[in-house]
């Protein structure tokens, strides 16, 4: 739900009901080729032409820049190609629509049709993809640690030894209105038809097919990497490129996913079994002098999908069974035995955060629980406060946007890079419902029709705003398909931007780095 999805809705670290597809932006129905832009965009001057008077061009993004660099590494030094670009989306008119911004990295010398390409984008909606460039898989990343506990120290780009980049190219997404992707029509019919679910994953679908054939791709793996509304995103923009693009994808790594809206939105009894083991497992990172790991908190899965279940859907009807279930909460959280026993042990994410630790006058984080910050309104009874997790991230990747692009990629596009967007998420269409949008549908559909599909989905354990419960209990319901061993599932220590931690971010390397073997 990166990141946005309201305050006490997801950051990024994620939503959705389904509409129906928009023509407009299906493979039928859309272009970039050049014919179509010139006859419906005014030549650019940087381009070589003259400038009428226009629309669309007074929008236009630069002409793509392509520079050359040498990241060394421990043990190793990578030469590669990075070009910062626009794919242009154009409706069944030929009208232009939007420019969508991509940033590609392409390793020298390799077979560029065997060698895997890997499209990465994160959440919101209203996302941009800097926070898995500059946190995870990128060439350069920023330490994110650092930047939580000092966010007014600048955090410069430093090279990333846990980039993928030596195993797989790496092509990031910047969906429209986040990043500089912008729209190009006027009128706000062509913007209402991006942001919806469908119209989102059709255009995102259109980018990475048009990409892969500018880049003369169609034949290298392809694989997916989505992030917290990524979780919707990913799955959804797989089936389109196979269904509709004629692009097949060889698998789907979703970091910290929202697999379905009705776990982490909803009003059911199942959001607070998902949400146990990580609020226990904040009680227990204090208490630990080591590293917390998933296997630390397997009783507690037990007791949340057993014992707590069975006394949670007793009721308060049953007062024993509330007695009890409440007692035991309290325990395994550390909160105030009587706080919990009035709240029948049934504590939604925003109520833990700031009961967690109350006598300090202090609220958890969202996305990572472990943080703690002092709350700023400690008398006030209502849920809008900061993120101690997440805030302090903000100006950090903002910059490290800045600093790449300008100083590193020599691409200077006017205006400011949107890191997150308050209006694409207070805009977006979810059809129906958002507790009704999911994609362990999706996910059925893929490893259904291929049998060398392969799922890596990764969590970190002190993720309130998608708890890592919620996707395992999901995942479990899927069919075999065959082998059990096509899906992995992985939970590190760290939050929603688990890769923070040195150690998870190393070890999310070695996973994705097997998956595509």
């Amino acid at each position: 739900m990166r990141r946005l999805m309201t305050r006490e809705l997801c950051a990024g670290a994620m939503l959705l009901a389904i509409l129906a597809p928009s023509a407009a932006y299906t493979r039928e129905g859309a272009s970039d080729a050049p014919s179509h832009h010139a006859e419906t965009t005014p030549a650019d001057p940087r381009d070589g032409g003259d400038r009428p008077a226009a629309t669309a061009d007074n929008r236009r993004l630069p002409p793509d820049s392509t520079t050359r660099h040498k990241l060394v590494l421990p043990g190793r030094t990578l030469a590669f190609a990075a070009t910062a670009g626009t794919i242009r989306i154009f409706n069944d008119k030929g009208e232009p629509q939007a420019d969508i911004a991509t940033t590609a990295y392409q390793l020298d010398g390799a077979d560029s049709r065997s060698r895997p390409v890997t499209f990465v984008f994160n959440g919101g909606p209203g996302a941009s993809s800097a926070w898995l460039q500059f946190g995870s898989n990128g060439p350069w990343r920023i330490p994110m640690d650092r930047a939580i506990t000092s966010p007014s120290i600048p955090m410069p780009l430093e090279p990333n030894a846990e980039t993928w980049l030596d195993f797989t190219d790496l092509v990031f997404i910047d969906p429209l209105g986040t990043g500089y992707s912008r729209m190009v029509a006027h009128g706000d019919d062509a913007r209402k038809r991006f942001l919806t679910v469908d119209g989102d994953v059709d255009s995102i679908a259109l980018v990475i097919r048009r990409w892969l054939e500018k880049a003369d791709r169609m034949q290298s793996p392809k694989f997916i990497t989505g992030e917290s509304y990524g979780g919707i995103r990913g799955p959804k923009i797989a089936r389109n490129l196979l269904t509709r693009q004629g692009v097949a994808v060889k698998g789907l790594i979703l970091i910290s996913p929202a697999l379905d809206f009705g776990d982490v939105l909803g009003a059911g009894l199942t959001r607070f079994v998902a949400s146990l083991p990580s609020m226990a497992a904040v009680a227990r990172e204090k208490e630990k002098d080591r590293t917390l790991t998933r296997a630390d908190m397997a009783d507690v899965e037990a007791y949340a999908r057993g014992d707590f279940l069975t006394d949670l859907v007793k009721g308060q009807a049953d007062a024993e069974a509330t007695r009890r279930l409440a007692d035991r909460f309290a325990s395994l959280t550390g909160i105030d035995q009587a706080e919990s026993r009035r709240l029948a042990g049934q504590f939604d994410v925003s109520e833990f955060r700031r009961a967690f630790d109350r006598s300090s006058g202090k609220v958890t984080g969202r996305y990572d629980a472990s943080v703690l910050g002092f709350d700023p309104y400690p008398e006030s009874s209502a849920s809008d406060f900061n993120d101690p997790s997440e805030e302090p991230l903000l100006s950090a990747l903002t910059s490290a946007a800045f600093e790449l692009y300008a100083h590193k990629l020599n691409w200077r596009p006017a205006g400011s890079y949107e890191l997150l967007s308050r209006s694409v998420n207070r805009e977006w269409d979810f059809g129906k419902s958002r507790s009704s949008v999911e994609s362990t549908s999706d996910i059925r559909e893929l490893l259904a029709a291929d049998a060398k599909f392969k799922l890596l989905v990764a969590h970190g354990l002190f993720d309130l705003a998608t708890p890592y419960l919620a996707s395992q209990i999901r995942l479990d319901q899927l069919p075999t398909f065959g082998s059990r061993d096509r899906g992995k599932f992985v939970v590190y220590p760290g939050g929603h931007m688990f890769y923070s931690h040195d150690g998870s971010r190393q070890a999310l390397r070695d996973e994705v780095r097997a998956l595509m073997k």
